[in-house]
């Protein structure tokens, strides 16, 4: 045994810790589905009693399995120090590799069961495996966590291989991610409040999963840390902090969704949700505790025992409070919600995309309608407070932060949220011309406003640097920052492609349908308009650090081929006789639409149109960078000059001379 861990505190804490934690969440889903009567059996189409049970306890296992997965990949990848050996760093790989294992199977394993559920039908009746398999794949209750069993097996087989620190870093990523389907197949799924209640529950899962596996890392590697014991501890305690958030503010987002009022406070479904609210308060205390008590003790003396043991103690009763509300969680996804979560409805627009058809197109409604997408809003929120505490820690140690680039941050961001939330969001859920709105504003204004705040830059300068071989945040920034990727992807005729390319390959495809009409399509559509938009804008102008630019005439070359090729778009558009995505524009039957076809061509008139204001600003802005190069070259040169006598201009004036002698005829 090191040095290190030699020194730790005799508290014996094993992993059996982990069966504890299991054992207060199959303890919680008991309770929760005693309450609700979740496993009572069906009047019609019964699975059996067998599934009933089943499903919540291992609901419990994958949960519990995946939050272990992602804690110990946090702590081997992001937060523990490094050490003489790497000891610490293989344990936690060791133990993503077997949670990993075991979420993916218990996944697969809820698969076959919430298929049963769904079929009212025993496992291995005639026809079950043949049927399971297609309905896997046909339906999206049972798609979403398929797709998230096969990556958390992905995760578990390359943590078996390969346990290095860069590795665990990126497989924490990726096992973070594969907790996003599952909020397509809870009750969220047929909510009438789809977009709001996938989001909160995608942002609640990575907030508890985080969190709970964290600290149930922390707790199981605890004898092992040694001196490295205060630094893990601080640092897990911020991103804790973080998660905290998270789930409290999604939780009562998702809580009002599903229970639609405060009389669903009344019901068995409320009863869950007050349980876990209250053990959500009693484990923030536990965290002020921590934080309070132990992590300044520890950070202050590292080797102080009885801080550790303090430590021990409370992490203890947390991750058994943690398992319980991880077991109420499980029982409330088996009960049925106050609020009725399959939308009813005759209206076409209601159906297709989730939101019921607004009221008759009026100009006017571009400044009197709103409606909060709470996904991207939370993103422009937390860019925009960023971005100023940034600034803020800057100034306080007495560095200095342009203006300019806080107004032109925070102005792109207030664009995204108008062009998301306001009236350009809501018709471009059903009309193609206001949708090509929203998309010049977020692919072409905002990303060139910002470029010009220049995150990186700050980022850079205001985040703490690791001295320990950790990735921290700065780390991870400028290991992408230099990475081949960007290298590849900042080439700007591979920008100005992604940029164009993908406009054509999207709206051209039935890609284009599918972001209309459904919630995943629609995120995802958003997301690719902004990076791309930021991307192409980034090569042209950025001043954050990156691959080494191109000359300024090459840039602005660049800039005007795609811009025709843009308008070329446009005009497309307006001179097209097909409609594209008929399906759905013509399923919506809307009033003030009377022609679809001739709203797309209203639709390419705006993409011809509006893209040439952002163009002149990109084009004059890659022209005064030309200038202040030529400049700043012309000033090197002449301090040369002063230098060296002018040296370069007599050796160039003595060789025409000598040129000249050469040619002169001879007398």
């Amino acid at each position: 045994m090191s040095s290190e861990s030699s020194t730790a505190p005799r508290s014996r804490l094993q992993p059996r810790w982990i069966a504890a934690a299991l054992a207060c969440g199959v303890i919680g889903a008991y309770v929760g589905v005693t309450i609700t009567g979740a496993t009572n059996a069906l009047e019609l189409s019964d699975p059996g009693v067998f599934v009933r049970w089943a499903l919540p306890i291992v609901r419990v296992v994958q949960d519990g399995a995946a939050a272990l997965t992602i804690g110990s990949l946090l702590h081997g990848g992001l937060l523990m120090p490094e050490a003489a050996s790497t000891h610490r760093r293989e344990r936690a790989g060791r133990m993503a590799a077997y949670a990993g294992l075991t979420w993916g199977c218990a996944a697969v394993l809820g698969c076959v069961l919430v298929y049963a559920d769904i079929a009212g039908t025993s496992i291995g009746s005639s026809g079950f495996w043949s049927a399971a398999w297609t309905g896997t794949w046909d339906l999206e209750v049972l798609r979403a966590p398929a797709v998230s069993a096969v990556i958390a097996l992905v995760v578990g087989l390359v943590a078996v291989v390969d346990r290095t620190r860069n590795t665990q870093a990126w497989l924490f990523g990726l096992a973070v991610f594969a907790m996003l389907p599952l909020a397509l197949a809870g009750h969220s799924a047929g909510s009438s409040s789809h977009d709001a209640a996938v989001n909160s529950l995608a942002v609640h899962l990575v907030g508890v999963t985080v969190w709970v596996g964290g600290l149930l890392a922390l707790l199981v590697m605890w004898p092992r840390l040694g001196k490295a014991a205060a630094i893990t501890v601080q640092r897990y305690s911020r991103v804790a902090i973080w998660c905290y958030v998270m789930v409290a503010l999604s939780g009562i987002l998702n809580a009002a969704i599903r229970l639609g009022g405060w009389d669903g406070l009344t019901t068995e479904y409320g009863a869950l949700v007050i349980l876990k609210s209250a053990l959500l308060v009693v484990l923030g205390g536990f965290g002020y505790l921590q934080r309070e008590r132990v992590v300044a003790r520890l950070h202050a003396q590292p080797a102080d025992v009885p801080s550790k043991a303090l430590f021990a103690r409370l992490a203890s009763v947390e991750v058994g409070l943690m398992g319980a509300a991880i077991g109420l969680g499980a029982a409330l996804s088996r009960s049925q919600p106050p609020v009725n979560e399959l939308v009813q409805s005759a209206d076409p627009a209601l159906q297709r995309t989730g939101y019921p058809t607004p009221p008759d197109f009026e100009p006017s409604a571009f400044w009197t309608m709103w409606r909060t997408e709470w996904l991207f809003t939370s993103v422009a929120v937390v860019a925009i407070g960023l971005y100023l505490s940034w600034v803020w820690r800057l100034r306080k140690r007495g560095d200095a932060w342009p203006i300019q680039r806080v107004i032109t941050w925070v102005l792109g961001w207030l664009i995204f949220l108008y062009a998301v939330d306001s009236a350009v969001g809501i018709y471009g859920h059903v009309m193609f011309s206001v949708h090509m709105v929203e998309h010049m504003a977020i692919s072409m204004i905002v990303p060139m406003l910002l470029v010009l705040g220049a995150p990186v830059t700050l980022a850079l300068r205001a985040l703490p640097i690791r001295k320990d071989s950790t990735l921290g945040p700065r780390e991870l920034l400028l290991a992408a920052v230099h990475s081949r990727v960007l290298s590849a992807l900042g080439n700007p005729v591979v920008a100005a492609v992604l940029f164009f390319a993908s406009l054509i390959v999207f709206y051209y495809s039935p890609l284009f349908g599918r972001a209309l009409e459904t919630h995943t399509g629609h995120v995802l559509m958003i997301v690719h308009f902004l990076l791309t938009g930021y991307l192409f804008a980034w090569v042209l102008v950025g001043i954050d650090p990156g691959p080494r630019k191109w000359p300024a005439p090459i840039r602005l070359l660049v800039l005007l081929i795609t811009v025709a090729a843009h308008a070329f778009f446009g005009v497309a558009l307006m001179t097209g006789t097909g409609l594209l995505a008929p399906d759905f524009f013509t399923a919506l039957q809307l009033p003030w639409v009377p022609d679809p076809l001739e709203d797309q061509r209203a639709a390419g008139g705006v993409a011809w149109g509006t893209g040439e204001l952002p163009t002149l600003i990109l084009a004059l802005l890659v022209t005064a960078d030309w200038l202040r190069q030529d400049t700043a070259e012309g000033k090197r040169q002449a301090r040369q000059a002063d230098r060296d006598d002018d040296a370069e201009l007599k050796a160039y004036n003595e060789y025409l001379a000598s040129q000249a002698r050469r040619t002169q005829p001879k007398e």
